[in-house]
Order: structure tokens, then sequence, then C-alpha cells
């Protein structure tokens, strides 16, 4: 089951490829929304070597960013070795 917790925003990595589906006007809209309501959907990264990777949530993470947030809610998605 996974645990919602707090992850420190300076230490979550975006895949290059992630980062170029990335719409400032959806991280706006989102932004607002956090702002009104709070985060309500959490992220969710997996563990690295240095921190964490993002595996969903690249909006919700640039909308926090840009509101100046140091942390962000997720989930810590462990990977299954095959």
């Amino acid at each position: 089951m996974l645990v919602k917790e707090p992850f420190p925003i300076a230490k979550i990595r975006v895949p290059v490829k992630r980062v170029k589906t990335l719409d400032p006007a959806k991280v706006q809209q989102i932004a607002e929304s956090i702002l009104e309501e709070g985060q309500t959907t959490p992220i969710r990264v997996r563990k690295s070597r240095d921190g964490y990777v993002l595996i969903e949530g690249l909006h919700r993470l640039e909308a926090l960013k840009a509101l100046g947030e140091e942390t962000v809610e997720g989930y810590l998605v462990r990977a299954a070795l095959h």
C-alpha cells in the first residue's frame, strides 16, 4: 500500500523526456487550484542514488515550485526487480 509523504522538491529530478511535455498554461491553472484547495493529488517518485526521480505529476511539481513551496506530497513507488 502506498503511503502519502512529503518530499523535498529540490531532491526530485525530472527526466529530460518529461520536461519536453511541460505546458506552462497547465502549470498556471494547477498553481491557482493549489492556492485555493491545496495539493489534492500526490505525485509519484522513485528512489535514486541522490534523491528521487519523478514518475508522475510534472505539472503539479512545477506548480508547487512556482508557488515557492519546498516540499510536495507524494507516493514513493518501489520498482519491482525482474
